[in-house]
């Protein structure tokens, strides 16, 4: 049923500092009548909206669904004895509205994922494959980070498997891999998807973990992360490479401790694929390496306030 992540959305008490991250984080920023948005250069989607709110919390969470399923999603949603809601603001979406079971809003709207912008990724040589000839692969020092689109949000949550059937078996999302059990899980949409859109881990209470953004080169990750820090906002874990979903990563704490990420080069799984779920140690839940060690003692650390 899920087909796609259109958006997240964040309350907090002053959305013009969101907006000053998000932009130095290299995404371009309008205002909405109840809301700003940010969207990335070059695709015509909505990845970000801020809310006012007397608190830094998540505040929904939008997925596209293909016209054809609106109908069975309502049956479902109504078969389970949910309640389907009005919008929460003006500028929100349209489209089937109903809460998960840590009471996080949910937004089934039709829409497919907008087609990535034109920028193109930089040519890469290889042992025995010049891809790149005759010309210079270092870019410039002035380069700016422009991320193409939102790949996935991780949540907190205190049950784990609660939450996995509520996304697989009434939403239609496919569970990918597990860490130990019930600490992490990692979910992906129905047809092709990344190896996930959406991750859910233990915690004491619901919560919002990070939002991650796919980049074109190694090279953004680590002058997008350098010129966060220049401006002031903290570095949180990175550069880095996980092993789960493979991709490479670098964090930066936002300004309510919660995090934006980088990534580049994550699995990918074909809708027709029999994908083998493996439950994973916690060893490998992280990271294969990083050149700043492993996590922070922070970095699980769930700061939604109650």
């Amino acid at each position: 049923m899920i087909r796609n992540l259109q958006h997240f959305a964040l309350a907090v008490p002053d959305p013009e500092v969101g907006r000053k991250f998000y932009e130095t984080f290299g995404l371009t920023g309008a205002e909405r009548k109840n809301a700003l948005v940010m969207q990335c250069d070059g695709r015509s989607q909505d990845q970000v909206m801020l809310v006012e709110g007397p608190k830094r919390r998540l505040h929904h969470i939008s997925f596209g669904i293909a016209a054809d399923d609106v109908v069975a999603a309502k049956a479902r949603i109504e078969a389970a004895g949910l309640a389907l809601l009005d919008p929460p603001c003006a500028d929100a979406p349209d489209g089937l509205w109903l809460r998960d079971p840590d009471g996080t809003l949910i937004n089934l709207q039709v829409a497919v994922g907008q087609p990535i912008g034109a920028l193109a990724s930089p040519l890469v040589n290889s042992p025995g494959d010049y891809r790149r000839i005759g010309q210079r692969g270092a870019p410039s020092r002035d380069m700016r980070t422009r991320p193409r689109r939102l790949g996935h949000v991780l949540l907190f949550t205190p049950d784990v498997g609660r939450m996995i059937r509520f996304y697989t078996e009434l939403l239609g999302m496919r569970l990918s891999d597990t860490v130990a059990g019930d600490m992490i899980a990692f979910m992906r949409c129905a047809g092709d998807s990344d190896h996930h859109v959406l991750a859910l881990a233990h915690s004491d209470r619901p919560g919002f973990h990070h939002a991650s953004f796919e980049v074109g080169s190694i090279d953004e990750m680590v002058r997008g992360a350098e010129h966060l820090v220049e401006a002031g906002y903290r570095p949180a874990w990175g550069l880095g490479r996980h092993v789960i979903g493979s991709n490479f990563f670098y964090y930066i704490r936002d300004p309510w401790n919660g995090m934006a990420e980088y990534f580049l080069d994550i699995d990918f799984v074909p809708g027709d694929l029999d994908w083998q779920v493996r439950d994973w140690d916690p060893q490998d839940g992280f990271f294969l390496w990083s050149t700043g060690g492993p996590p922070p003692p922070d970095f699980v650390q769930n700061f939604e306030l109650a």
